[in-house]
């Protein structure tokens, strides 16, 4: 699998300019902690499940994408402002991580899930 070159930098563009969004939007006004930054990540995980017990209609207010695609674009934003404020390197993890996952044996070696 080959990645294009500028995934890192679109990567690294498009999560600054959502943690600067964030920021000018208050969500960095007081300290967070990395915990509680997880914990909205999963929060926005558990809404993306609802949506599909909902039978993934039009999300509210993005209606020309599903509840699904919505939440699990506010996962990725979670993650992207996180990795902004923490100077976090996910776009180059992403990449080693591609990688080193196509040389991994079937289902990792058995594993049921």
């Amino acid at each position: 699998m080959t990645i294009p070159d500028d995934f890192k930098h679109a990567f690294e563009f498009v999560q600054n300019k959502i943690h600067k969004t964030a920021k000018s939007k208050g969500w960095w006004d007081d300290p967070c902690n990395d915990g509680e930054l997880i914990a909205l990540m999963h929060s926005e995980l558990s809404e993306a499940l609802e949506a599909l017990r909902d039978g993934n209609p039009p999300d509210d207010k993005i209606p020309e994408f599903s509840g699904l695609e919505a939440e699990l674009a506010d996962v990725i934003i979670r993650i992207m402002d996180m990795a902004a404020a923490r100077k976090l390197d996910v776009a180059g993890a992403i990449l080693a991580k591609t990688k080193f996952n196509t040389g991994r044996k079937h289902k990792h070696g058995g594993k049921a899930f």
